[in-house]
């Protein structure tokens, strides 16, 4: 198995995941034409040339990103597959200057084992909370547990890591 950066025909492979796990809510579903928009912000776990994982890193702020669409195939589930693509998104993360990374899950048992907290309130200072209300990305809206949003919101967990 290989985990690396995702490319465009690994585009395919995540969709299935997604759509594996989207009809029970455990995911949000997403465009096709997003997810090819944002490919540069995925890992995947591959085996042969199938994926059988993935995960994304999407940044928020100048030291806050946020970990978005972890998913493992079933069969592969509980087999650290999913560690592997959160160590390699979390590593990615530091590397880009990324401070603290944030994300909304019912895995909280799986984030928790990684130094994920859950949190309340909105962990940024007020000028960063002006400058964020002006995003279109719902997870900048989640990340500011703005009511607007709630919902459209799954019941999951809001969870943040400190690098």
């Amino acid at each position: 198995m290989q985990i690396r950066p995702a490319r465009t025909n690994d585009i395919k492979g995540i969709r299935q995941l997604i759509d594996s796990y989207a009809p029970q809510g455990r995911l949000l579903s997403k465009e096709t034409v997003t997810l090819y928009e944002s490919v540069q912000e995925f890992t995947v776990a591959v085996e042969g040339d199938q994926v059988v994982g993935c995960g994304a890193l999407h940044v928020l702020w100048e030291d806050l990103a946020e970990v978005r669409t972890v998913a493992v195939t079933e069969n592969l589930r509980g087999k650290g597959v999913g560690h592997q693509i959160l160590d390699s998104i979390i590593d990615r993360a530091q590397s880009l200057g990324v401070k603290r990374i944030f994300c909304l899950t019912f895995e909280t048992k799986f984030f928790g084992s990684h130094g994920f907290e859950v949190i309340e309130g909105t962990p940024v200072e007020p000028e960063i909370y002006q400058e964020l209300l002006r995003s279109y990305d719902a997870g900048v809206a989640e990340f500011l547990d703005l009511e607007s949003v709630k919902p459209n919101t799954l019941g999951n967990t809001r969870m943040l890591k400190k690098l």
